[in-house]
């Protein structure tokens, strides 16, 4: 595992030297699934931009076991029923062998029984753990995930405001799947944190102003207020707070937000915002033995190399879909073929593959491989993010 993640960063840092024997033999069909229009597009977007370096990169490589890998990826329209409908295609009209993506937690949920079912691997790009029907987003046998689960970016959260002496907060969630499932685990782990929720407010994540919640809220005096969306609703959020009269709570934005977006929409309501964020977001402050910083560092230069960054700056959200096909290069490599089953049962024997989000360590219990010390904390402070003090 060391010397691919070496031959990955000299791919990444210098292509020219990095190049291997040409993959020969039929393709490995991977399928995609990424938000290229409606909401979710501006994450989805530069998703399949990152997914489609990434594929280059490997098959600049000499492919996976000596076979080229062929992407094929559709838009899903930020739509959960696109996504399932598009899955489908992808299982059955081009017989892929697995799939990354999707972008947003609805199209995950969407796609995730079918998938189960058809017993084809899929690696999610989502943050997303959303309660449904009385189930979690998983583990299942065949879903696995990239991204920190909400669970994790709650733990981090927690533990910061448990250092800086903060036990009485409220919380402001958007009423989609993923603000709701922030919502959830807010609950169901501030007892063990010492926290207590005073007061909680929700939103149509589409709209345009939440000042009455945030009054609502800030009249609790909590010493925090978490606000638990995606997008510019959060940004939204920050305004309606700063224009509060009074002396205003700490506030702690989710692991969805960190990136130019925020800091751009909110603009000087974003100062002092604290939230979690994958060390992607703060690359400046790794030491030299940290085992991400060179997977990082190689990364940040492509992704501008390849002409990513001039239009989706670089944001907590980045490194997802490159991470799920470093996974799955891992796996298939582990599994030494191409068939669904080998490579389902060698994510799971996945130890210490450090991808740009994280070292991941998979297990039959644990399909994401990633605790609180995958990710930091962040601040704002004068118009860009620092780590939290």
């Amino acid at each position: 595992m060391a010397k691919f993640l070496l031959l990955v960063a000299a791919l990444l840092l210098c292509p020219a030297a990095a190049h291997a024997a040409a993959p020969a033999g039929e393709p490995i069909v991977v399928g995609g699934l990424f938000a290229q229009s409606g909401p979710a597009a501006v994450v989805g977007t530069p998703s399949k931009l990152v997914a489609e370096m990434t594929v280059k990169q490997i098959n600049d490589m000499g492919g996976i076991l000596g076979r080229p890998v062929k992407l094929v990826a559709y838009d899903t329209e930020s739509s959960p029923d696109v996504a399932l409908r598009q899955a489908r295609q992808l299982v059955e009209g081009d017989k892929v062998l697995a799939i990354i993506g999707p972008t947003s937690t609805g199209e995950g949920l969407a796609v995730k029984k079918y998938t189960e079912e058809k017993h084809v691997p899929v690696i999610m790009t989502v943050g997303g753990d959303a309660v449904v029907a009385g189930g979690k987003f998983g583990p299942y046998d065949w879903t696995f995930k990239a991204p920190q689960r909400t669970a994790t970016a709650v733990a981090k959260i927690y533990d910061y405001l448990k250092g800086k002496n903060i036990s009485k907060i409220a919380v402001l969630s958007s009423k989609d799947a993923f603000g709701q499932d922030g919502l959830t685990e807010l609950k169901d782990n501030a007892a063990k944190y010492g926290i207590e929720i005073i007061a909680e407010e929700t939103f149509d994540p589409k709209g345009t102003d939440f000042s009455a919640q945030a009054f609502k809220l800030q009249a609790a005096k909590p010493q925090a207020a978490v606000v638990w969306t995606i997008g510019p609703a959060g940004s939204i959020a920050a305004k309606n707070f700063a224009a509060l009269p009074g002396e205003r709570p700490l506030l702690v934005q989710c692991h969805g937000q960190p990136g130019p977006t925020y800091l751009e929409l909110a603009g000087e309501a974003a100062g002092g915002t604290v939230m979690p964020g994958t060390k992607l977001m703060a690359p400046e402050s790794l030491p030299d033995e940290d085992p991400q910083k060179i997977v990082i560092e190689a990364f940040i230069k492509a992704y501008k190399d390849n002409g990513i960054q001039e239009k989706f700056p670089l944001n907590t959200h980045s490194g997802y879909a490159y991470d799920a096909l470093t996974l799955l290069r891992a796996g298939l490599e582990k599994a030494g073929k191409a068939e669904p089953e080998a490579l389902r049962a060698a994510l799971e024997k996945l130890e210490r593959v450090v991808g740009v989000s994280g070292v991941y360590t998979m297990s039959s219990q644990d399909h994401n491989g990633l605790g609180p010390d995958s990710m930091v904390m962040l601040i704002v402070d004068s118009n860009r993010y620092k780590l939290a003090p």
